[in-house]
């Protein structure tokens, strides 16, 4: 129960990576803001989900490309518990495009969630971070340093993501609060799903054909061992590590 009495937002929770982390603080002992864009259903069972398992947790709705909405989502957290413990930055959006192809809405709708959005978060945590030991995880992906058709606007977007990542370590250090990023390789999740699609594969065919033969481990890695990291990241176990963005892989980034 590493993270009892503490108080976690994740923004992106209602599914995938977000979910898994999610359900693994409050698993911890953690109470869990769920944040969510706009499908309430599944926000709501993140929720329950945690509530069957004996944990504690609520949703805020927030659109992350909205300063007023990040504004609005943290002064919440603040009137509800008066202080945050952890942040981890999950939420993405993008349209699977080649960069040619791309709209103007497409570009500036991946950076400000991605970019911005983090930016601005993490400028509404800090101050309720100061004097607890406060701890920020950013969630990259591999399209910020490899190729990945379609990803152009999104891995640019998380390649920035992790530069900030580096800068807001530094710069919150002396306020006791620490910064790191992790960096999911091929993980099986409804976005993952979704992108195998991408170019008229099933994910089957993409799994086998494409994704494996490039994971040294021989397998999808799964959310729930995203979360593990981040949790890690976030624990007394970690209070050394500053700025770092940790890949977990599968040594997919090794070939």
């Amino acid at each position: 129960m590493r993270f009892a009495d503490k108080i976690a937002l994740v923004t992106g929770a209602s599914r995938g990576i977000g979910r898994a982390v999610a359900e693994h603080f409050a698993g911890e002992g953690a109470t869990v803001v769920v944040n969510y864009r706009r499908n309430r259903d599944a926000a709501r069972e993140t929720v329950e989900s945690i509530a069957r398992a004996g944990g504690e947790a609520v949703a805020l709705q927030a659109d992350l490309a909205s300063g007023e909405a990040i504004v609005a989502m943290f002064a919440e957290i603040r009137k509800r518990y008066g202080a945050l413990d952890v942040l981890v930055a999950n939420a993405a959006a993008t349209a699977f495009r080649p960069l040619l192809e791309s709209k103007d809405y497409n570009v500036e709708r991946t950076y400000a969630i991605t970019v911005t959005g983090f930016f601005r978060c993490v400028q509404e945590a800090a101050p309720l971070m100061e004097g607890r030991s406060g701890s920020i995880v950013a969630v990259s992906g591999l399209d910020s340093y490899r190729y990945l058709a379609g990803h152009g606007a999104l891995g640019s977007a998380k390649a920035a993501l992790e530069a900030l990542v580096r800068y807001f370590a530094v710069e919150l250090a002396p306020k006791g609060v620490r910064v790191n990023g992790v960096n999911p390789g091929f993980i099986d999740t409804d976005s993952a799903r979704m992108y195998a699609a991408y170019g008229g594969r099933s994910w089957e065919e993409r799994v086998a054909h494409e994704w494996l033969p490039q994971v040294p481990a021989g397998r999808i890695g799964t959310a729930a061992e995203v979360a593990e990291l981040i949790a890690f990241l976030c624990s007394p176990q970690a209070g050394y590590i500053y700025g770092q963005t940790i890949v977990v892989d599968g040594g997919h980034s090794l070939l």
